[in-house]
């Protein structure tokens, strides 16, 4: 199973604040404690919101919202993605995670499972599945430089 581990913004990391040099070491550390378990698939830190848009959609309507945006404790102000055995997995190692938050103070993180194809039933069809399944092959050789 895929997790999404989602690290809640704080006003700190929304104003821009960077973390300091403990928290990327400990981060750095427990990254690598992940990697070596097979646990990281990818993770990254966000910019603020203010360097972000939302696209609203209303019907066939699109509407462009420039960020910063309200609400500090909605945002996502970074991610991770797991392959765990189970949620409960998921939950023991975000426990041991450091505080993501800049001030060391109040973080979060949120644990979301990643669809997989077979949840989608019967609508996610053979024809759709390899579809998805050519997308994606493609998205790998253009991250690895390879345009064809």
């Amino acid at each position: 199973m895929r997790f999404m581990i989602i690290v809640k913004a704080t006003q700190e990391s929304e104003a821009g604040v960077m973390p300091s040099e403990k928290l990327l070491t400990e981060m750095g550390k427990f990254n690598e404690e992940l990697v070596n378990a097979g646990i990281m698939l990818a993770g990254d830190g966000l910019q603020p919101s203010s360097k972000g848009a939302r696209v609203q959609f209303s019907g066939n309507k699109r509407t462009v919202v420039d960020g910063p945006f309200p609400e500090t404790k909605e945002l996502t102000a970074g991610y991770w993605l797991w392959q765990c055995k189970s949620k409960e997995e998921a939950i023991e190692w975000a426990k041991r995670c450091p505080n993501p938050a800049v001030d060391g103070k109040e973080g979060e993180l949120e644990i979301r499972q990643v669809f997989e194809a077979d949840d989608f039933g019967a609508e996610f069809t053979p024809e759709l599945r390899e579809q998805e399944q050519h997308v994606f092959e493609k998205a790998e050789r253009l991250q690895k430089g390879v345009t064809r």
